[in-house]
């Protein structure tokens, strides 16, 4: 039960941290908060359209809309441009709430790979390594890599964080979980 605890506690702190070095420090996920200086007029303009807070993606079908409405409208888009918009109606300032949110997670994700890699019949540093390596991996090409692969994304940062951060933790657990 301690090298389980002792082992979740050090790992979810590992990946809170490199996440902090990550996004603030070294600023890896710079591309996904690109500046324009026509950002006065690109809100203006959203705010006079009067949208509900939501994900979009522009131009895209009204709910409803029959196969023939969708292909009529990715033949007539190509060539030219497209969005996606993340659009809140009010900035709000969550950053406790957001960090104590994003330590519970990485907590929770440090347990399970805890879990996993104690029901192996043997393990070893490497496999340790590994494991949690590929877990991370897995994450990475199913979520960020994906969304990437569909909506020309830039996930650079998620791949740089998936190696740095499930390797170190991978360290940390091939070490505690394999000492005498």
């Amino acid at each position: 039960m301690n090298k389980q605890l002792v082992g979740t506690l050090v790992a979810g702190l590992i990946l809170f941290l490199w996440q902090f070095v990550s996004w603030n420090v070294l600023q890896f996920h710079r591309a996904e908060m690109e500046y324009t200086p026509k950002q006065d007029q690109i809100m203006e303009a959203l705010v006079q359209l009067d949208l509900e807070d939501g994900h979009y993606m522009v131009p895209a079908v009204p709910d409803g809309a029959t196969m023939e409405e969708e292909e009529e409208l990715i033949e007539s888009m190509i060539g030219k441009p497209w969005a996606t918009l993340s659009y809140h109606k009010s900035f709000e300032m969550t950053m406790g709430m957001s960090m104590i949110r994003g330590f519970l997670l990485d907590l929770f994700s440090a347990f399970l790979l805890v879990w996993v890699l104690m029901k192996f019949r043997e393990n070893d540093f490497m496999t340790s390594v590994f494991t949690s390596l590929a877990i991370g991996t897995i994450g990475y090409l199913t979520i960020p890599y994906l969304h990437q692969v569909w909506m020309e994304t830039d996930s650079t940062g998620y791949l740089v964080d998936t190696i740095a951060q499930w390797g170190l933790v991978g360290v940390w657990l091939g070490w505690w979980l394999n000492r005498k």
